[in-house]
């Protein structure tokens, strides 16, 4: 039996406008917050204590997973870094191997079996999830040097590499110690970086390797995002949602739901209770859809998507692959491709592309740009170092509890705090802070008219 720490203290500053007023760890990906899915996924391996450390919107963590069984909770305080996280979870220990689980990643539960029983078979110490880095920068990442199925070293943030860690870790009880004796920093960086001073798990391997002992490294098998910028978000969703519909291979048609004689079907649907599909509605993909849920009346479904609970989906719009959150609308000739956190209303004439966080209301003809004329992708800064994101560089990322009016329109790549509006006919260049108002100032002029100019 395993015990399983998972990590859900931290502040979450880089995947803004999604981290200042929730847990990064419980932003929804395919509408279930992502420490939710965690711990469902390790119940589902074998895991029989779950200790999840909290600190930051430490209640929201505590809502989303004190539910279920298994489960109890340690208060990091200060936030000082995921290795001394993890030593104060370890006083809490019934078994004698225990996984590390950093709170923001989405993968499959594939993944965590294979770590599980590759580290079995072992004699290692520790074991650490390593994944080829593919088209994401080295620089990004705390990267992994590996030999064979052992890793040889680590490197904060290099300038090359060809795997990263995973932030998911294998630990005997007798290694716990190299927690303690993390040395508060990552040491091993290339000449002139400039590591945070912060205890990362990633130096406790080192510092086991520079003792000599013998850490596994297990690469990925099945899709793996580290939600750590708000593309990511994006990415998390439309990886999780394909993987889902992977599995898919029949119709599921809950009792008390309906397809009209009069759609269009061109794949699988699963169709939660009560939920309808009506007439000149046509789907092309997997569609996935909770309960008492509207599709009806010309709607144009494309690609993989999920639809949760509630929702009304009409009237000729038009989804591309997506995630639709519960209570959510998309009306009259709407386009929507991306993500809808719970109850966004997208009621007619509008073109959405990106995340769009919890109760935001689209005015009508709001558009997202997602092409330049340049035809490139657009730099976003996060924590003021400039990244072109590998996916999702043009999508518009909308915070919690926003508003739109008539005739926005939004450049691609911008970034909208919570709790903010942007007002009729603004044209959006730059990202809008939290709580922030944004209206177009306009310039009239005036003159005298009437019959006289026509020569009455």
């Amino acid at each position: 039996m395993y015990s399983a720490i998972i990590l859900a203290a931290g502040l979450g500053e880089k995947v803004w406008p999604y981290g200042e007023f929730r847990q990064k760890c419980t932003i929804p990906v395919a509408n279930t917050p992502i420490v939710r899915r965690l711990v469902k996924n390790l119940i589902e391996v074998g895991c029989g204590q779950i200790i999840v450390v909290v600190g930051h919107h430490r209640q929201q963590v505590c809502g989303a997973v004190a539910d279920l069984p298994g489960v109890e909770f340690v208060t990091q305080n200060p936030l000082d870094g995921t290795a001394t996280a993890a030593l104060e979870a370890s006083k809490k220990l019934t078994n004698d191997r225990y996984l590390i689980v950093y709170g923001d990643i989405v993968t499959g539960v594939e993944n965590f079996r294979r770590l599980i029983e590759a580290f079995d078979k072992s004699g290692a110490a520790a074991a650490t999830m390593v994944q080829p880095l593919g088209h994401e920068e080295a620089g990004n990442w705390i990267c992994a040097g590996i030999s064979g199925e052992l890793l040889t070293g680590i490197e904060g943030h290099p300038r090359g590499g060809s795997h990263r860690l995973c932030g998911i870790y294998a630990f005997r009880t007798s290694a716990t110690s190299y927690l303690l004796r993390n040395p508060g920093l990552v040491t091993r960086v290339p000449v002139g970086g400039m590591p945070a001073v912060e205890a990362e798990i990633a130096q406790s391997m080192q510092v086991m390797l520079d003792d000599g002992k013998e850490v596994l490294a297990v690469q990925t098998t099945e899709f793996f995002v580290d939600v750590d910028k708000p593309w990511h978000v994006l990415e998390a969703n439309r990886r999780l949602i394909d993987y889902l519909a992977k599995r898919i291979d029949q119709d599921k048609i809950a009792e008390g739901a309906s397809i009209s004689d009069a759609a269009e079907i061109h794949g699988h649907v699963v169709l939660g209770k009560n939920s309808v599909i009506g007439p000149r509605v046509v789907v092309k993909g997997t569609l996935i859809a909770g309960t008492n849920n509207n599709i009806t009346n010309g709607a144009i479904l494309h690609g993989n998507i999920l639809v949760g609970n509630q929702c009304r989906i009409s009237d000729y719009c038009d989804v591309g692959s997506s995630a639709i959150g519960n209570r959510c609308i998309i009306g009259h000739g709407a386009e929507m491709s991306g993500v809808m956190f719970d109850k966004v209303y997208l009621y007619h004439y509008c073109e959405m592309s990106g995340v769009f966080g919890c109760a935001t209301d689209i005015g009508a003809a709001t558009v997202c740009g997602t092409l330049r004329f340049d035809d490139r992708d657009t730099p976003i800064q996060v924590e003021g170092r400039h990244e072109i994101p590998p996916v999702g560089a043009n999508a518009t990322y909308m915070g919690d509890y926003c508003r739109t009016g008539v005739n926005a329109i939004i450049m691609p790549g911008r970034r909208i705090g919570s709790y903010s509006v942007v007002g009729p006919g603004v044209i959006l260049y730059e990202d809008v802070p939290s709580k922030t108002m944004i209206l177009a100032k306009q310039e009239l002029i005036k003159k005298p008219w009437g019959p006289n100019r026509y020569g009455w």
